[in-house]
């Protein structure tokens, strides 16, 4: 099975250029970020061709109406020829119906434009908790996931060992993975080869494990992973200072190579 790692933008620094011209040089496949702004687009288009870099769009719902918001951005995305996109969807607060509503509208937009979405399993959005993000699946065999468990232990405050049912359900789903590895009080562990967050590396590990055997089942021939941790606010830091504990590049390149290493693809 081929694996594309993706880094995405998210707390790196410079220019659009350096980033991109880093990641590459780094052998990452794609970038994922939100869609560049009027302005930047042909920059952004241009630098994508020039590194040989795919790109997963990013789509965040919000205003009044988040089905006419996210429509709206899945009809812009489709114009950059992503590898898919990844949406975060819905709010947490919408009562179940009107999450059931925006889903059902979801998918036919995704229809329409021919191109997958993976709904991330976010804090803040509907996907927030393993057993809600269950009874959606359950209403909507269609739906997709983009898989990032850390909000899930956050919110759980566990490694979710009370639900391996909604956890076999929602990997079934799963089509895109961010390779963050989380803990009971929070979505980011400091460093996940810091020896006393084993435990919780081997967890995920496991997890994206078992997506992973089940795209291959499926006959799939490519999975994209996005070893996604964030910069301070995720990324932990010392008192007073706010010096950051980890260097955010190494964070995600140390778990590229734990993947490499360890996933079975």
């Amino acid at each position: 099975m081929e694996r594309k790692m993706i880094k995405a933008l998210w707390g790196m620094e410079g220019s659009l250029e350096e980033q991109l011209q880093r990641i590459s040089e780094a052998g990452y496949a794609g970038i994922e970020a939100p869609m560049p702004t009027a302005e930047e687009e042909g920059q952004f288009r241009e630098l994508l061709s020039r590194y040989g870099l795919d790109y997963i769009a990013m789509v965040f719902t919000g205003g009044e109406d988040h089905a006419a918001s996210f429509e709206q951005q899945v009809e812009r995305a489709i114009g950059f020829n992503p590898l898919l996109i990844n949406s975060h969807s819905a709010q947490d607060c919408m009562p179940f119906k009107e999450q059931v509503a925006f889903f059902a509208r979801a998918l036919e937009v995704e229809r329409q434009a021919g191109i997958a979405v993976g709904h991330e399993t976010h804090r803040g959005r509907a996907m927030f908790t393993p057993w809600g993000t269950a009874s959606l699946l359950d209403e909507l065999p269609e739906l997709k996931l983009t898989a990032d468990f850390s909000h899930w232990c956050c919110v759980c405050e566990s490694l979710l060992g009370n639900q391996e049912d909604n956890l076999r359900r929602a990997f079934e789903r799963v089509i895109h993975i961010h390779a963050r590895v989380g803990y009971a009080q929070g979505p980011q562990v400091p460093h996940p080869g810091a020896p006393e967050y084993a435990l919780e590396l081997e967890t995920h590990a496991g997890w994206w494990q078992k997506i992973v055997d089940l795209r291959k089942a499926e006959g799939r021939e490519l999975i994209t992973i996005t070893p996604e941790f964030g910069p301070p606010g995720y990324l932990h830091t010392l008192p007073y200072t706010n010096q950051p504990v980890a260097d955010l590049w190494e964070v995600c390149l140390w778990m590229t190579r734990y993947l490499d290493e360890k996933i079975r693809y």
